[in-house]
């Protein structure tokens, strides 16, 4: 296989978790210098994921970073798991929880089937205090690990699928078609208030980015090694 790296490529990727979406490019653009010997090469991302999350990131170089709006722009799939019951500040495993809930409301798996269809529709989603939003120039996470909440404006989301996969209470699976700027964290808030319960995110993967599938993308160590080693030596610029 033979990448073109300064023409332009569009690289699938399977994000590890507890990996950055900054940790894949800054990755990417290290494995491209010491094997290419390319001193400065243009690389960029179509849209960050959580460090917690897994699945699909779209990584472009050269003249194809131009597209990075066009791709971040495209409907999105994930699947995951909510765990209802309780609730964490940053709606996710970031934190740890701080309220509980009983679950003797959802004797009936239909309520749970239910809540999910009322999500499917145009609404506007207000970010989680954890996210990368920036709010007078400061990432809105800095000030939330601070214990210092920012105003987040909501914005408007299109969620067109949302599909319960399984029900192990007080687990429940799911899988979501959204628009670009949904937080699946903010679902699982809004999700677990819906059954009055509490819910917070304990699992997501991004399984597909527009037509762009995560059973095609690459993991680094399987690009590492169909780079070619020009045996070139790069220096830092």
């Amino acid at each position: 296989m033979e990448f073109q790296f300064e023409t332009g490529e569009i690289l699938l990727i399977n994000k590890p978790y507890t990996w950055t979406s900054f940790d894949v490019v800054g990755k990417m653009r290290s494995m491209i210098r010491q094997r290419t010997g390319l001193r400065k090469i243009k690389i960029g991302h179509a849209g960050t994921l959580d460090p917690l999350a897994s699945g699909l990131l779209i990584l472009c170089t050269g003249k194809f970073t131009r597209r990075i709006d066009e791709f971040q722009g495209l409907e999105k799939e994930y699947t995951g798991t909510f765990r209802l019951g309780a609730t964490t500040p940053s709606f996710d495993l970031e934190t740890p929880v701080d309220k509980t809930y009983p679950l003797t409301n959802l004797s009936g798996c239909n309520i749970i089937q239910d809540a999910a269809k009322h999500f499917i529709t145009t609404f506007d989603q207000v970010p989680p205090q954890f996210s990368a939003i920036k709010v007078d120039g400061k990432r809105a996470y800095k000030s939330a690990r601070l214990d210092i909440n920012v105003e987040l404006k909501a914005r408007q989301v299109t969620i067109s699928a949302f599909e319960i996969t399984r029900i192990e209470l007080p687990e429940v699976d799911f899988r979501v078609i959204c628009s670009k700027g949904t937080y699946i964290r903010s679902l699982a808030r809004d999700f677990g208030l819906f059954l009055g319960c509490g819910a917070y995110l304990t699992a997501l993967c991004r399984t597909r980015i527009g037509s762009f599938h995560l059973h095609d993308a690459f993991e680094l160590t399987e690009l590492q090694n169909l780079i070619p080693d020009t045996g070139i030596t790069s220096k830092k610029p």
